[in-house]
């Protein structure tokens, strides 16, 4: 069992907390210009010290993201995959072990939303919600832990939604199922590494303002880009969305080691969305 450090260990370089690590983000790319949590998070990890073997479906948006880094000074490689292929997943991983030797943190960020209840989602739609925002995770998970555990140490963050908590004004029935269930996925998985010096947490975030926004609207607001931005400002306490920092600053709090004692939790990003009752 790993033993724990003097307190103030972690703290001895807060500026560049995640030294010499290496990082496997997903869905590190974004669609067109703006940053997305997957971009933000991967940009502000390399900031902080860490290396970054980028993943996503769109070689362009991973090699955008890439390219960032590099141009701060980072160091990051772009890899292209389908995370819900368990062949693809293998061959990620390796790809990275090849390159950099091993694996410190691990961010699931893919994830997609099609709306629908029970009545009006096909059983391909449910499937494949249920392969993104979940079997994405337990495929990285199931070629990574072992790795983290040869190591002797890791942190894994899996990016939920707070559609997994409660209903939040749109029927995304199978999203909302596969995010709560990524939740538990990593809260029974975190107790199970718990003695293993591996960590395992869970982001959820809210109502973000991200590039996704445009295409969310094109789903449930009949392309209405203005009037579902100005419906999700409302909807929040706080009186207005978040953005991917936000998202990306609770990664970086679970990804390094001032979260050490921290494991099997959530952080809830959402300006007080969850513990309001309004619309």
């Amino acid at each position: 069992m790993s033993q724990i450090a003097p307190l103030e260990e972690p703290l001895r370089h807060p500026l560049r907390r995640l030294e010499g690590k290496i990082a496997l983000v997903t869905g590190c790319g974004v669609r067109g210009a703006g940053w997305g949590n997957g971009k933000a998070i991967a940009v502000l990890l390399a900031r902080q010290g860490a290396v970054v073997f980028g993943v996503d479906l769109d070689r362009e948006a991973a090699e955008a993201t890439c390219t960032v880094i590099g141009a701060e000074g980072g160091l990051a490689h772009a890899h292209v995959a389908d995370v819900t292929d368990a062949a693809q997943v293998k061959d990620m991983v390796e790809a990275c072990m090849a390159r950099f030797g091993r694996i410190d943190i691990l961010i699931n960020n893919v994830g997609r939303s099609e709306p629908g209840g029970p009545a009006e989602l096909t059983e391909q739609t449910w499937d494949e919600q249920m392969d993104v925002n979940v079997k994405s995770a337990f495929l990285t998970c199931r070629s990574i832990l072992p790795i983290m555990e040869r190591q002797g140490a890791g942190a894994v963050v899996n990016i939920s939604s707070v559609a997994g908590l409660r209903y939040v004004g749109k029927p995304q029935v199978a999203y909302a199922a596969g995010k709560a269930a990524l939740m538990q996925l990593t809260r029974t998985t975190a107790v199970l590494y718990a003695g293993r010096g591996i960590r395992l947490n869970c982001v959820v975030p809210g109502l973000m303002h991200t590039p996704l926004v445009q295409r969310l609207a094109e789903k449930y607001a009949n392309g209405d880009v203005d009037a579902f931005v100005e419906r999700r400002h409302r909807q929040v306490p706080m009186g207005r969305m978040g953005d991917a920092w936000d998202v990306a600053h609770a990664v970086l709090f679970l990804a390094s080691d001032e979260s050490r004692y921290v494991t099997a939790q959530e952080i809830v990003v959402d300006g007080g969305l969850t513990a309001a009752t309004g619309p």
